[in-house]
Formats: structure tokens, sequence, C-alpha cells
């Protein structure tokens, strides 16, 4: 048993999966690759407050497990995953899997079989010394970009060419991953809708006080080139704080990057469909009351 709520960045899932939550007798799993992250908290949407409803909170898991810089990857979600949902379904509650993070929620919902081999160094370095136009073949010819971020970062496409040769090695040996079924439901928005309200939530993250909170992780000693990699907020606000962004160059470039990154996050989610997982879309700019209409109407 399990209930999914996706969507694009922006798109107010998590708020929905609490309110469907608090109704349900849910509990929340979150399928975000940055929340992970402890003391990444604006930057990541760590919306705290969205997780109280009707004065009750709503439990939320797989939120602050790891610090900045620690290596954190797709098997050991699945893993944290299944220890959480087991729980979950022990106590007669019902697990909302809810965020937009389209490797970690195709990882649970298809059952990705995934070794848990240490990263291989010899491996690394054999990358390390390919051209960046190498690395692109290579991955594109491994799996599917998660997004072109992937082809343009050397990190990011190391890191993708490791988790593909993890998915095509001989995975005899490697745990079967259990077959969860899942009612997938989606929130989406017109372009120009979805656009806006990203611009309004990054102004107040702005006001909230992203910048300090990543002034503040790299006072801890978190590098410039950590941040950087975890890609928007705290890729701009970085380039912001090193003096290589004036504020207002900062604020644009990040609007835009953030605009499309959710236009990937939906070709990813399309991408989903066409494998076969079927993804019930509601109208996002329906009220909260309509969404969660249509989601008991359905799951129940």
């Amino acid at each position: 048993m399990l209930l999914t709520i996706l969507g694009p960045t922006a798109s107010g899932k998590t708020a929905l999966a609490a309110r469907v939550a608090s109704l349900v007798d849910g509990e929340i799993i979150s399928a975000d690759s940055r929340q992970v992250y402890r003391r990444m908290n604006i930057g990541t949407g760590k919306d705290y407050g969205d997780y109280l409803v009707n004065g009750i909170n709503i439990p939320a898991h797989l939120i602050d497990l790891v610090e900045p810089g620690t290596e954190y990857n797709l098997f050991q979600y699945q893993q944290d995953f299944l220890g959480v949902w087991k729980d979950i379904v022990s106590r007669e509650k019902v697990p909302i899997f809810c965020g937009g993070s389209g490797m970690y929620l195709e990882a649970v919902l298809k059952g990705y079989r995934l070794t848990s081999a240490a990263p291989d160094q010899d491996f690394r370095q054999h990358l390390e010394s390919r051209t960046t136009e190498e690395l692109q073949e290579l991955m594109v010819s491994m799996r599917t970009p998660h997004n072109t971020t992937d082809l343009i970062s050397r990190q990011r496409l190391i890191k993708a060419i490791e988790v593909g040769r993890a998915m095509q090695d001989d995975t005899s040996d490697a745990p079967l991953f259990p077959e969860i079924p899942s009612t997938i439901f989606g929130i989406r928005f017109e372009r120009e809708a979805l656009c806006r309200r990203i611009t309004f939530r990054l102004e107040n993250r702005l006001k909230e006080g992203l910048a300090e909170e990543v002034a503040e992780l790299l006072k801890s000693g978190i590098s410039p080139a950590v941040l950087k990699f975890y890609g928007l907020e705290y890729k701009y606000l970085t380039l912001y704080l090193e003096n290589e962004l004036s504020w207002d160059e900062m604020v644009h470039q990040l609007n835009i990057a953030i605009r499309q990154f959710a236009k990937r996050q939906m070709t990813w989610f399309r991408r989903m469909e066409r494998s076969g997982l079927a993804i019930h879309w509601i109208d996002g700019s329906l009220p909260d009351e309509a969404k969660t209409e249509i989601i008991l109407r359905e799951f129940r």
C-alpha cells in the first residue's frame, strides 16, 4: 500500500500531501534528493509549516539524514525508504510518498535493483581522465540523463555514470527491491502559472534568509564546490557570496534555472508514464479541497 503525490518544484505537493495525510491517518516519506541533508533547509524547501495541519504535526520521514558533503546514493535511499515504509505499514498508517526527484521516485516505484558496492576509486580516476565529451557519450549510452545538468557538470556526469554502471552490472547478487503497488497522483500547472509560483517562492525564500543559510554552510567548512554541486539555490547563492555574481544577476539567473529545472521534472514524469507508471494528473489551480477530494476518491 502506497499513495504517491509528485509534481514539479513549487507545485504545492507537500502541503497537499500533509492535508491528505491528516485525513487518512498517514505519514509522509520524502522523495527529495536534497532534503536528506541537514542544515540545508530553506534552499531545499523543507517547509516544516506545511506539515502542520489543524494543529497536528504530520510525521515526515527521510529528511535530515546526513551532513552536507556526505556521500548518499540511490541504494542507500532505497534501503532507508524500505525501513520507513515497513514501519509505517506495521503501525497501520498510510504511507504517502511525496516529492519531485524523478530518480528517487522511480527507484522505488519501479523497484530499481541496485548494489551496495563501495565507490570504485580506480573507475573514478579512469573517468576523470576522460574528456567531458567522452563522459557525455558514455553516460547517454548507459541511461537516460536525469536532467541536462548531468551533461554539463563533470561531477554530475561521473556520479550519473556510476549510478548507470551499478544498474547495468550483473545484479544476480543484488537484493530484490519489493514490488510496492502505488496509486500515483501528479500536480501540474500551466507553464506561466508555475513560473509565477516559482518567482514568488524564490522571493520569499530570499526574505526568509536563504543567503544567510548558504553563508552559514560555507562558514561551517562546507566547500563552495560541494554547495555548487547541489545546484540551484546553493550554486547561485555561493556564486553571489564569492562575488562572482551581483545580487540582481544571481536572482535573475537562479529564477531561470529553477524554471528550467521544473520543465525537466515534467519531462521525467512523462517518461515515467511512457514506461508504464500511471499518473493521475490533477490541475494545480484547483482549490485545495477539490484536489484533496480527487485523491481521496481515487485512493479509497
